[in-house]
């Protein structure tokens, strides 16, 4: 017997890791989905937002709400908005309002991912670009009203949940806290973002501890920088920094994720509530990076109820 046991823990990783990897061919398997309509929000090929119309027997009455998403990728190139336009789909398949953004992001030629290179050039930051990746978060949400009454007027802006998977899933989270922002930051507002909530997939939440776990190969640090860098750039960064938001937030995580380990997760929802905020932590059994934004997974149809619980 304590011959199996050790057998099993020697093996342990190994399937953990091939688990890993049939979830993540899972979810780049669907083809892309076109969206209904395209905006730019700016001039750069990247600047541009993807618009589903809600559909399907959940369609309702009136106005739908309206989900904003980002997609993740360690902030890199080779990860674009296609690889999640199936999980736009889904949401929009069950009556939301659907509007997926797109910014620049490193280098292109770095990273595993299975998506397609939108335009970023060949040369820069491996991970993300400084000031630029936050430059267009910030301009697509402040945009996305007045874009909206024109694509999509079936969406009701005043019920607007933000989700984002990853490094969306970051961006996501620092897009609801702009207003607690450094005073000298150039995407700082005045107060807190109209959104109903946020859901964060998976996100890479506090970069102290993602930075310690070298999570996505370094990407936290490819984002912001070396050490005085980093320090120098966190606090306009790093969303454990920036709370109480006054916003409702809810994390869905998985306890089996390799990529984002649920500790950064943790780390974030123990930072709220020393700040006196409850931010809602689901965790998943069984369950990686990948199936959060897979279709074809039961935790993708979590993530669409949790979303419609601040949506709703």
């Amino acid at each position: 017997m304590p011959d199996d046991a050790a057998a099993r823990d020697a093996a342990a990783p190994q399937n953990a890791a091939a688990r890993a990897a049939m979830e993540e061919e899972s979810a780049f398997s669907h083809p892309a989905v076109d969206p209904d309509t395209t905006a730019a929000y700016g001039d750069h090929p990247d600047q541009l937002i993807d618009f589903y119309a809600p559909r399907g027997e959940r369609v309702p009455g009136g106005p739908a709400p309206l989900v904003v998403v980002l997609h993740g990728g360690a902030w890199r190139a080779p990860y674009d908005r296609r690889h999640i336009s199936p999980f736009a789909d889904f949401l929009a398949r069950r009556g939301f309002a659907v509007a997926s953004v797109e910014y620049r992001r490193g280098r292109a030629g770095v990273g595993s991912g299975s998506g397609v290179d939108s335009g970023a050039e060949g040369s820069g930051p491996v991970a993300g670009r400084w000031p630029d990746t936050f430059d267009d978060v910030a301009a697509a949400l402040d945009a996305l009203p007045g874009l909206v009454r024109e694509a999509l007027p079936q969406a009701d802006s005043r019920r607007t949940v933000v989700t984002g998977h990853s490094a969306g899933g970051h961006l996501a989270l620092w897009a609801a806290a702009r207003h607690l922002l450094p005073a000298d930051a150039p995407w700082r507002i005045d107060r807190p973002a109209p959104l109903r909530g946020v859901v964060a997939l998976a996100p890479i939440a506090d970069f102290t501890v993602a930075d310690k776990l070298d999570v996505c190969g370094g990407a936290v640090r490819q984002l912001l920088g070396g050490d005085e860098e980093f320090a120098e750039r966190r606090p306009y960064a790093d969303p454990a920094l920036l709370l109480p938001t006054g916003i409702a937030t809810t994390l869905v995580q998985g306890r089996a994720d390799l990529d984002v380990p649920q500790a950064v997760a943790e780390s974030y929802a123990d930072a709220a509530a020393k700040s006196g905020e409850v931010v809602g932590l689901t965790l998943l059994e069984d369950v990686g990076h990948f199936p959060l934004i897979d279709p074809a997974a039961d935790a993708c149809a979590v993530v669409a109820e949790e979303i419609a619980q601040l949506a709703w």
